[in-house]
């Protein structure tokens, strides 16, 4: 609703108090005025929430960052748990990333191979909240990169990789569950438009997967502290296109407060710690995110 109005509330010559000016019911545009009355409180909440946003992240040295799926939408690559997430249109897809599934059923392992090739990460490139945090970066103000995307958006935007933590792996690297040979995802896929439909692993015949983390597979424990460590020696946690629901990643939100982190949030939904943030900014993140970062 916000951004369908908004630019008719602030086309030139009309902002949006002149909207309201007005003892008719409708506006010059055929909003109803309460409508319009709605959506100008929306965008001065919005500005505010900015103001305090950009004051929380002006004072920071020592930022930490945990990005989930939202920042990459704008690249053209969908999230999960959104309106128009992955899993909410197609409950059964999550299938595909069960790990205890997954290597039990060829029919699974098959459409995954089929869902990885026409993953549209392969064509997406690094957008404007992307291209920020690499900003922030080279102020030298940025502690860590938290990420739970598997996309290496962040990386491709030329992030430092020794900055990157990545708690659910990636999509570019492809591991053996057997043996645990790893490698590049690139000649894997070659064997599947080739017609291998469920590629097994060239030294040992083990079943192959993305170098992800699955549902039912436990994260990586050194990756894992990495992440808290962050966490607890920030003095500002951005957390940036996630939900804050999945753990551990979501418990790193308390973990930075406990530590007397002050916390950011930029995401288009609620999360469960909207009510402890310093700001909650529902701006689109790669709108959102050059404004915040800017340099001081």
């Amino acid at each position: 609703m916000l951004f369908d109005v908004l630019p008719r509330l602030l086309a030139p010559g009309k902002g949006p108090r002149g909207r309201l000016g007005g003892m008719g019911s409708h506006d010059p545009a055929g909003e109803p005025a309460e409508q319009v009355a709605s959506v100008v409180d929306e965008v001065e909440e919005a500005a505010g929430e900015m103001d305090r946003a950009r004051r929380a992240l002006a004072g920071a040295t020592r930022v930490a960052v945990l990005t989930g799926a939202g920042i990459s939408t704008d690249s053209g690559i969908p999230d999960f748990r959104g309106p128009e997430g992955v899993w909410t249109r197609n409950p059964a897809a999550e299938r595909t990333s069960t790990l205890a599934v997954y290597l039990e059923d060829p029919e699974v392992r098959r459409q995954a191979w089929q869902n990885r090739l026409a993953s549209p990460a392969w064509d997406a490139t690094p957008n404007a909240g992307h291209r920020a945090l690499v900003a922030l970066e080279r102020q030298g103000r940025l502690l860590a990169l938290i990420t739970q995307n598997i996309d290496e958006l962040h990386q491709l935007a030329g992030s430092d990789r020794s900055l990157v933590i990545e708690l659910h792996g990636t999509m570019r690297r492809v591991v053996c569950w057997r043996c645990g040979a790893e490698g590049p995802m690139g000649p894997t896929l070659e064997r599947v438009r080739a017609g291998d439909p469920d590629p097994a692993c060239l030294r040992c015949g083990g079943i192959l997967k993305s170098a992800t983390i699955s549902f039912g597979q436990a994260l990586d424990p050194a990756t894992v502290s990495r992440a808290e460590e962050a966490a607890l020696g920030c003095d500002v946690f951005l957390a940036v296109g996630s939900s804050l629901s999945v753990y551990p990643a979501a418990g790193l939100v308390p973990l930075a407060k406990e530590g007397g982190a002050g916390l950011v949030i930029v995401n288009g939904e609620p999360t469960p710690y909207d009510d402890i943030a310093d700001a909650v900014v529902r701006v689109p993140i790669s709108a959102a995110l050059p404004g915040l970062l800017a340099a001081r």
